[in-house]
């Protein structure tokens, strides 16, 4: 199951979160991995002080992922899918969706495929920022 986050309403949502890991992409079979602070201004999300492999990687491939891990056991993670660009010393994200997703508590795997976890998909329908 997921929750679902409005665009407006990611500034928002991660207010409750401490940090986020983004993924890049790179010529590697596995996404690059760091920590980050993210702030939202103007409908994109702001990642200042990215390294070599990631501003790397956004040139190679602008697809990246946001992800803050829940800050307690059993809490939501927020993960937002964007396409990112190179703006002087940050990275800006534009989300195109964006999820709270947690692992179902004691449930088992759906027979019929479906998601046995525990989401909240968030419409990526206005500005990240309002």
């Amino acid at each position: 199951m997921s929750i679902k986050v409005e665009t407006g309403s990611i500034a928002e949502t991660m207010e409750g979160f401490v940090f986020a890991y983004l993924l890049t992409l790179g010529t590697a079979p596995r996404p690059h991995v760091v920590a980050v602070g993210v702030s939202a201004a103007g409908g994109s999300l702001r990642v200042s002080e990215v390294g070599r492999s990631s501003r790397r990687n956004i040139e190679g491939n602008d697809a990246v992922t946001l992800l803050w891990p829940p800050r307690e056991d059993g809490g939501y993670s927020l993960i937002v899918d964007g396409s990112a660009s190179l703006q002087g010393d940050e990275v800006v994200v534009v989300p195109e969706r964006a999820v709270l997703h947690r692992p179902a508590p004691d449930a088992p795997a759906p027979e019929d495929g479906s998601c046995a976890s525990d989401c909240v998909e968030l419409p990526v329908t206005g500005p990240a920022g309002s």
